[in-house]
Formats: C-alpha cells, structure tokens, sequence
C-alpha cells in the first residue's frame, strides 16, 4: 500500500528543487550542490514510488496511447511526455505528472487537459 500524502510531498520536494536549480546558472557554485540534491530525490523517488507509478503509467498508456513506451516516472514531471493518442490524432498531445493531488493529465494542444488518472 502507497502512502498517497508521502507521495505527493516527495514529487512537490524534486519539483521545488528543479525550480530552485532553474533560477540559478550553471556558474553558481551552489549548481552542483543543488544538481546532486535533485538527483538523489530522484533516486529515492523512484525506489520507493517507482514501481507504483510504472503500473499506472501502463495502464494509461494501453489505454489512451499503447504506441508509445512507458518511461520512467520521473520523466513525466515538468513539461510532460510527448504522446500519441487516437482519440485526439494529430493534435500535440501530453502525458504530465502533477502533484497536489497526484494525478497523471493528458494536456491537449495549449488550453485543454484532461486527468486520466488520480492516485488513490
């Protein structure tokens, strides 16, 4: 059983790390620091949800886009994954983790999301 509120809080913590090393440029000598700290999030992160995720990835991925590869979770945070869906063929369609709750959304072209899985 997956500690939803654990989950979460572990995704909101790489989210504010990537944005604290999107402030700062590559000079900084704070750069490498905060790289490792991400990275080390990221690690923990994926031993201890990794497998959770993977699953419902999966699922979302037979069903909405079963051309496309599931990659790692992590993956999906930020900016998303670029998909491809029949129901919206051709149109520039986005797999993105999100956090608060943890939800998978599928972002259709610039201004229409759809949430297509909720952790539970």
């Amino acid at each position: 059983m997956v500690d939803i509120q654990a989950l979460d809080k572990a995704l909101q913590e790489i989210v504010k790390k990537r944005n604290e090393l999107e402030k700062i440029d590559y000079n900084n000598p704070k750069y490498d620091d905060l790289e490792e700290q991400l990275h080390d999030l990221e690690d923990d992160f994926q031993s201890e949800y990794g497998e959770y995720l993977e699953d419902a990835l999966q699922d979302v991925h037979d069903e909405l886009c079963p051309d496309n590869d599931v990659l790692m979770p992590i993956a999906y945070l930020g900016k998303g994954i670029p998909v491809e869906t029949d129901k919206y063929a051709g149109k520039d369609t986005k797999l993105l983790l999100e956090t608060n709750p943890t939800r998978l959304t599928l972002t259709i072209g610039k201004d229409k999301k759809e949430v297509v899985w909720t952790a539970k």
